[in-house]
């Protein structure tokens, strides 16, 4: 193929597993390719329950949403929003709060595709194609700058996001980044997978399924390593829990670190 045939950065390529279109795929949508799949259906062999705590991820963030609104914030930035689906961040912010503007960033092209077919008509939301892994820009972008002023509390999203840069340095200075650009009352929400006491064979058949994706790798980290990432923060009650601990709509949960999932926590800028 010539330079000229070549597919532009932005095109959709279905033979290439995307995180986004997992993730769709664990939620029982329809967003997805065989490709995605294949490499769902891998990581759902190694680890049956990672539907479950999807699902239980996805709950959270409408607790989060919902919570942040009702104390008066009134942006929410998105990282890595994923594609399209039911308690959307704008439609759980806007119930709570009408005047609520919410810009998703991902670097998947398709989510950019469906979110802006999605949000056509609602002048309050946008939708950015953006690199997590380039907090400046993000923060610097355009689209992001239109609709979100920085001198005002923000709560960042990075939900199901951070364990896709397997780096440990390089996650930090894009929380770091990501932070100086807050002012106080703003909030930093965090879910990210942890292995528990999986062992080392499942862990990695996960992060095999994940080595042929878009992302390229998948890096759980402990209670201990997402706490880090809230540092000098004020760090919500319950702290750092799996998702379905976190302040749960019901009856308590009792958080069990043996078992592999999604670890959230939320700070709060003073």
């Amino acid at each position: 193929m010539s330079d000229q045939e070549k597919s532009p950065a932005w095109a959709i390529d279905p033979h290439v597993p995307s995180v986004a279109r997992m993730y769709d795929y664990y939620l029982g949508g329809k967003d997805n390719f065989a490709a995605d799949r294949a490499a769902a259906d891998k990581v759902v062999a190694a680890m049956p329950y990672v539907r479950t705590f999807t699902r239980d991820n996805r709950a959270l963030l409408s607790r989060v949403v919902t919570l942040l609104a009702r104390n008066g914030v009134r942006q929410f930035l998105d990282i890595g929003s994923g594609l399209p689906t039911q308690e959307n961040v704008h439609q759980v912010a806007q119930r709570a709060a009408p005047d609520s503007r919410v810009v998703y960033v991902d670097n998947d092209p398709i989510v950019l595709v469906h979110g802006r077919a999605l949000l056509a008509s609602n002048p309050l939301t946008t939708v950015v194609q953006a690199d997590l892994c380039d907090p400046a820009g993000i923060l610097r972008h355009p689209e992001v700058r239109a609709q979100i002023d920085f001198d005002r509390p923000v709560a960042v999203l990075l939900l199901a996001i951070l364990h896709f840069v397997p780096d440990d340095e390089q996650a930090a200075s894009i929380v770091a980044d990501l932070r100086k650009g807050l002012v106080p009352g703003s909030y930093l929400a965090i879910s990210h997978g942890h292995a528990g006491k999986v062992g080392e064979e499942v862990e990695a058949q996960v992060r095999g399924a994940y080595a042929k994706t878009t992302a390229g790798d998948i890096k759980p980290r402990t209670p201990g390593q997402v706490a880090a990432f809230l540092d000098g923060m004020e760090l919500l009650e319950p702290g750092v829990v799996p998702v379905e601990a976190w302040r749960p709509p019901d009856d308590p949960v009792e958080p069990d670190f043996d078992k592999a999932g999604f670890l959230a926590a939320v700070g709060r800028v003073r």
